[in-house]
């Protein structure tokens, strides 16, 4: 298939696009390098430097579909700044939708998050859960899912969206450089690195085995090849949705354990008061997608830390001299040797 990523220069985007080209995919990547990096676009692809509104100078009938991974994602931002969300996620995908639409291209697998549900009440969480985001961020991806079951009934599109919950781990050299970096794991291994003083456990009263929030980890190259499974599975006229995570919850504590083991690192751990919002548990029920797509994880947590480590490049210092505040971290590799 010849096929579109949007957001194919950052992290989730980068390994899907390297999947597809191991599958022998025509690939081309749109990407205006806000959050993305250029190295990380992998020789073989196409790469248009554009915003999503400018999509229409791209797309034609030779696609065959888009995977769109392209968005804002931070939910502080969101709060702070809504219409940066209005214009980012929902007008650019609007416009997506009309030049795919006016191109003929007949599929599209779209990034969306577990953040479409808020707070569910139970630790498990389906497709059939209620949706109640709390934050612009999630409202703006659950707008996008009511907007492709529209157009699919309307148009004819085959269309999946795909609700992520916490994504982890590196495929190469390809791995998490967000700025500003929020998610855990990457917070914990610049701890272990020598980048940071000591890591933030945020609430250690919570009702779960050790009092520590517990999420549902999914890796990285997991993650990717649900893509491309989804790709294949769409049917013209419908909209599905699947949630992508493990169904196996992971405790700060027991990340931070992971992490300790993996790289040898005493990794000093702060504790500090819940933040507002936070629910003790987020665990996927990822059955659907194994009943749909044949899709089910296959890495751990210790293989998520342990490649985000050795993408890192940290992983050569010597732990003892680490452990006693001498080491000088290697620094991390570039991306580009994947091309």
């Amino acid at each position: 298939m010849k096929l579109l990523v949007t957001g194919g220069a950052g992290y989730i985007g980068s390994v899907v696009v390297q999947q597809l080209l191991a599958e022998g995919h025509t690939v081309e990547v749109l990407d205006n390098l806000s959050t993305g990096h250029a190295d990380s676009i992998l020789g073989g692809a196409i790469w248009h430097e554009a915003d999503l509104l400018q999509v229409g100078r791209i797309l034609d009938s030779s696609f065959d579909g888009v995977v769109h991974l392209a968005a804002r994602s931070l939910v502080g931002e969101s709060v702070s700044h809504p219409e940066r969300y209005w214009h980012g996620n929902i007008v650019a995908t609007l416009a997506l939708l009309d030049a795919m639409r006016e191109a003929g291209v007949p599929r599209l697998v779209f990034s969306s998050t577990a953040a479409v549900y808020g707070e569910p009440a139970g630790a498990s969480i389906a497709e059939t859960d209620q949706t109640m985001p709390t934050n612009p961020y999630g409202a703006s991806k659950l707008a996008i899912d009511h907007m492709l079951t529209a157009e699919a009934h309307a148009h004819g599109l085959a269309a999946i969206s795909l609700r992520y919950f916490n994504v982890a781990g590196a495929s190469g050299e390809l791995r998490e450089r967000h700025d500003p970096e929020t998610h855990l794991i990457p917070n914990l291994l610049k701890v272990a690195a020598g980048e940071k003083e000591s890591a933030s456990i945020f609430g250690t009263d919570y009702p779960t085995e050790d009092g520590t929030a517990v999420r549902d980890y999914i890796h990285v190259r997991d993650l990717a090849e649900a893509h491309l499974r989804a790709l294949k599975a769409a049917v013209p006229g419908t909209h599905e949705i699947y949630n992508l995570g493990t169904g196996t919850g992971t405790s700060v504590r027991q990340v931070i354990d992971a992490v300790r083991e993996v790289t040898g690192r005493e990794v000093p751990a702060v504790e500090e008061p819940r933040r507002a919002g936070d629910p003790a548990v987020l665990v996927a029920s990822g059955q659907r997608a194994l009943d749909d797509l044949g899709w089910q994880p296959t890495r751990d947590i210790r293989q998520m830390v342990s490649d985000a480590w050795t993408a890192l490049g940290s992983d050569t210092a010597s732990p003892d001299a680490a452990s006693s505040g001498t080491a000088t971290p290697t620094a991390p590799t570039s991306a580009g040797g994947l091309a």
